[in-house]
C-alpha cells in the first residue's frame, strides 16, 4: 500500500514541527523560526496550492492524491 502525497505532507510537516520543539527549548529559541517557517508554508499551501515538498515527492515518484493533482 502506498500513501498518497496529500497524506504525507501534513505528516511530514507535523514531524518537523514536533521534532524541533524540544531542541529549541533546550538549546536556543532561534530554532522556533524553523517551526514558524514550516507552519507558514503549510498555511500558504492551503491558500495558494503550491507546496515545495509536493514537488519534491512528485519528482521522487510518489503518486499525487486528490488534493495535489
Amino acid at each position: 500500500m502506498t500513501v498518497a502525497i496529500d497524506r504525507m505532507v501534513p505528516a511530514f510537516a507535523e514531524s518537523l514541527i514536533h521534532g524541533n520543539l524540544l531542541p529549541a527549548k533546550i538549546h536556543s529559541g532561534y530554532g522556533l523560526w524553523f517551526t514558524a517557517f514550516v507552519g507558514v508554508n503549510l498555511l500558504q499551501a492551503a491558500f495558494i496550492g503550491f507546496c515545495p515538498l509536493v514537488q519534491i515527492l512528485k519528482a521522487l515518484g510518489f503518486r499525487p492524491g486528490e488534493a495535489f493533482k
